[in-house]
């Protein structure tokens, strides 16, 4: 039986693939309350309050898509020993392993899953320094949920390949998946295509939760859904609409995971389990249009050669 190719550490960063590269920049720092590290041709890196060098990347696209999820392991021998992993299990590697050259330096190795999205391994990427703030601004990236058109294949390999577990399912539609003591940090939800879900950004406490949705109010931005209370990982949560039409969620208090305790629930998919609360009710089918994304064949679009390879 083959090992994970690597023990992942947590969620490091997200990049988005944007039409409106400029338009979420301005969104992204003076309303949602990130800030700009580095800016670059067509390109821009934003961090939280987190020790992370940035939680977001965006990039100018000709169409909405995930460039890739970065997730920080221990050493850049946990990379070399990915790499040898993923070339005996015939899994594409796109860049790596090696030095990055990138703006938050590091070591690192990138990979094609099943479906077409880049998957990054980092270590060692510059650190900064944590910001200690009052302001209700997000710390990081918390979680990611991805559309896939079969969940099981995609939760196979997320399992088989890079060692996550699943905390719960919600019936057959979704499954969320950990990799730490956080319940997920990834989720896949069962739909037509491959496509970005939405991104989940962490508030430090609900106060800040409720204020972050607050200022976006004042700056005349309503949420798609929220804010609740979700039942699978306890999160509370509410959906916004970025300039693209990229989902972003402001989220906090996520149920944290004892591995000798914990036992997988399936949930049924009903108003007061989606939302415990009983504050948002069910989502629009506004929020779901959102959420569904378009079509994305990730890496696929830029190296079709590897479809067969990646299956």
């Amino acid at each position: 039986m083959n090992q994970p190719i690597a023990s992942l550490r947590r969620l490091r960063s997200v990049e988005l693939r944007t039409t409106a590269c400029a338009d979420s920049v301005d969104f992204y720092t003076n309303v949602w309350g990130l800030q700009a590290v580095e800016h670059g041709d067509g390109q821009a890196w934003l961090r939280g309050t987190g020790e992370e060098h940035h939680v977001l990347q965006l990039t100018d696209a000709d169409r909405n898509g995930l460039g890739r999820i970065t997730f920080a392991v221990a050493t850049p021998s946990d990379v070399d020993e990915a790499a040898r992993r993923l070339e005996a299990r015939n899994i594409p590697i796109v860049a790596g392993p090696g030095p990055t050259g990138e703006i938050s330096a590091g070591y690192g190795v990138s990979f094609v899953d099943h479906e077409g999205r880049v998957v990054s391994l980092l270590a060692d990427a510059l650190a900064v320094p944590m910001l200690r703030r009052e302001d209700p601004v997000p710390v990081g990236v918390t979680h990611v949920v991805l559309n896939t058109v079969d969940i099981d294949a995609s939760v196979q390999f997320y399992c088989d390949v890079l060692g996550m577990r699943v905390s719960d399912w919600s019936e057959h539609q979704m499954a969320f998946l950990r990799c730490n003591s956080d319940h997920h940090s990834i989720a896949f939800n069962q739909a037509e295509w491959a496509s970005l879900n939405h991104v989940a950004y962490e508030m430090p406490t609900i106060n800040q939760f409720m204020r972050g949705i607050g200022r976006l109010r004042h700056n005349r931005i309503l949420p798609l859904w929220g804010p609740g209370r979700h039942g699978p990982g306890d999160n509370t949560f509410s959906y916004f609409a970025d300039p693209a039409g990229l989902v972003c969620e402001y989220t906090s208090g996520v149920a944290q995971i004892d591995e000798d305790r914990w036992l997988c629930r399936v949930w049924r998919r009903v108003p007061e389990l989606s939302d415990t609360w009983g504050t948002a009710g069910p989502p629009s089918a506004d929020v779901r249009s959102h959420m569904a994304g378009v079509p994305d064949p990730g890496a696929f679009d830029r190296h079709p050669e590897l479809m067969g390879v990646a299956r």
